[in-house]
């Protein structure tokens, strides 16, 4: 799914992006928030409780190579990142949940052709209880 030269960059620029966030948050009232849907390489912002989470996929044939990080939001260290890494099947859903019970859900669409956050209750579980 990633090269370990891919992963490296996606890195580089990961951690990039939550310093410069982190800056830009600690000024401004409000963080930003892209809420998507994004096609591949676009990222999805938003907040989830006290945590910021910035989110992007690699299409992978009908999967998503999703990469995220979740950050405490106006930490001027940047020190807090965490980054996922998971890979999701189409109409696939995970869940990134705070501290403070607050949660956000993003899934993978049809044939990887986006990513969207979507609300858990109008997900339709599919295949036998396990």
């Amino acid at each position: 799914m990633f090269t370990h030269s891919k992963m490296a960059r996606y890195a580089a620029v990961g951690t990039l992006v939550i310093l410069g966030g982190v800056g830009l948050s600690a000024r401004a009232e409000e963080p930003i928030q892209h809420l998507g849907p994004v096609g591949p390489h676009e990222p999805i912002m938003t907040t989830v409780g006290s945590k910021g989470v910035i989110a992007f996929y690699e299409p992978d044939g009908t999967h998503c190579g999703l990469y995220a990080v979740v950050y405490t939001l106006n930490d001027e260290s940047g020190a807090s990142g965490t980054q996922v890494r998971i890979r999701l099947a189409a109409r696939q859903v995970i869940n990134i949940d705070s501290p403070d019970n607050k949660s956000v859900s993003l899934q993978c669409g049809d044939y990887a052709e986006m990513l969207k956050i979507v609300d858990p209750s109008t997900v339709v579980a599919a295949g036998p209880p396990r």
